[in-house]
């Protein structure tokens, strides 16, 4: 079983260096995927309301014979249900699909900032771990500009903000700000999304001369930048492979023969993007 090394959040609680992803699976999909993820080593399993598949991630962790205090369960606040009272609603019904006393991660989704609720979400959020419902808050797709004004209107920072990175899209001016505000850059669509970057000639020449996948190319590249990948896979197989990311290094000209490639965006633009 791989050991995983781990990031200690801002609040002094700690997270796995890789995690599983589970969308778009279904609750099927998702309960043996996580299942057998579990029992290869990992840690830390991503899920949120809109990928409708909480109960199979529950199931999953439940019956995966794990002791429930080893495993980081993440979910995610979907946008209908940002403001103060819809999200402590909304988490009790995620707790209850997950089958779970509290939850260890729980994330705004999305900043939505036409709507501009997602300040009362985070106060919500608050209210949440300090009740001990949830161990960790944090965001996903938050930009900058969003994570300091929760910054200022709550003094409270995020823990983790996940946001879409990979080879085309770095987002080196963001993870900057997260490291110098001790926020914890983890990675959606680490690999890309239909770009078909682990055929890359580059990632596959590097993956060649140091005896690994491309996968474990591209996904090393990311720990060795600070960031906390969580890829998808409901294939046992890759996701061993996926996890074993801690035996090798990428040299400099490794590092920069991943990252050498036009930048562009491949999933939504905070700014403009809304998901209900």
């Amino acid at each position: 079983m791989t050991s995983v090394p781990a990031y200690t959040l801002n609040d002094g609680t700690a997270i796995p260096a890789v995690g599983l992803g589970t969308w778009p699976m279904n609750d099927t999909q998702a309960e043996q995927a996580v299942r057998h993820a579990l029992g290869a080593g990992y840690r830390l399993v991503d899920t949120a309301v809109n990928y409708r598949n909480e109960s199979g991630v529950g199931r999953g962790v439940a019956s995966s014979g794990v002791p429930r205090e080893e495993v980081v369960v993440t979910t995610k606040l979907p946008g209908r249900h940002h403001g103060y009272e819809e999200t402590l609603a909304s988490f009790e019904e995620s707790r209850r699909r997950l089958g779970l006393e509290y939850v260890d991660l729980y994330l705004i989704h999305w900043p939505n900032p036409r709507v501009g609720r997602y300040v009362d979400s985070w106060k919500a959020m608050i209210r949440l771990r300090e009740d001990g419902l949830v161990r960790s808050i944090g965001v996903s797709n938050f930009t900058e500009e969003h994570l300091t004004r929760l910054e200022q209107e709550t003094g409270v920072l995020p823990s983790v903000n996940q946001v879409e990175l990979h080879p085309l899209f770095p987002q080196d001016e963001l993870r900057a700000f997260h490291a110098a505000k001790g926020i914890v850059t983890e990675s959606w669509s680490p690999l890309g999304r239909d770009v078909r970057l682990l055929d890359d000639p580059a990632v596959v020449a590097v993956a060649q001369a140091l005896g690994v996948t491309p996968a474990q190319v591209v996904l090393r590249w990311h720990v060795q930048l600070g960031a906390l990948p969580i890829p998808k896979s409901a294939d046992t197989e890759r996701q061993r492979a996926n996890l074993d990311l801690f035996g090798f290094e990428l040299d400099a000209a490794h590092m920069a023969a991943v990252s050498e490639r036009a930048r562009r965006r491949l999933g939504g633009d905070p700014e403009s993007h809304e998901e209900f």
